[in-house]
């Protein structure tokens, strides 16, 4: 039925984010016009919570299989680490800076993940 999902991020200097997800996160992209970067993200899962404190806004979190070791590779390139790796009951928590601000948690899950589950366009994965 879908064949993938489309996030957007506004940016009060969304040049600058672009440049920080093709050449510091190494994310690869295509022009979709008038320099208009799209990237590539690694398959993604979609979770449903109760409204709570958050409010009811989508959130975005980039999930790694070894979070030190991201951290690590990302702060080599530049980046600036803005939250120091914390334990939640799901899994460890942290977040990088772009360079107009935003923050985007990273986070290595320790919980059941979507991602091991069969790929019903391609059963061969």
């Amino acid at each position: 039925m879908f064949s993938g999902a489309h996030i957007t991020l506004y940016s009060r200097d969304a040049e600058a984010d672009r440049a920080f997800l093709r050449d510091v996160a190494g994310l690869p992209a295509v022009d979709a016009g008038q320099g208009l970067l799209v990237f590539r993200l690694p398959p993604a899962e979609v979770a449903v919570l109760p409204l709570g404190d958050a409010g009811s806004r989508p959130e975005v979190y980039l999930m790694c299989e070894d979070l030190t070791r991201t951290l690590t590779a990302l702060e080599d390139r530049g980046a600036e680490i803005s939250r120091a790796i914390t334990e939640q009951e799901w899994g460890l928590l942290a977040a990088v800076r772009l360079p107009s601000g935003t923050e985007v948690p990273l986070y290595e899950p320790r919980h059941p993940t979507a991602l091991d589950l069969p790929d019903p366009a391609n059963p061969a994965k």
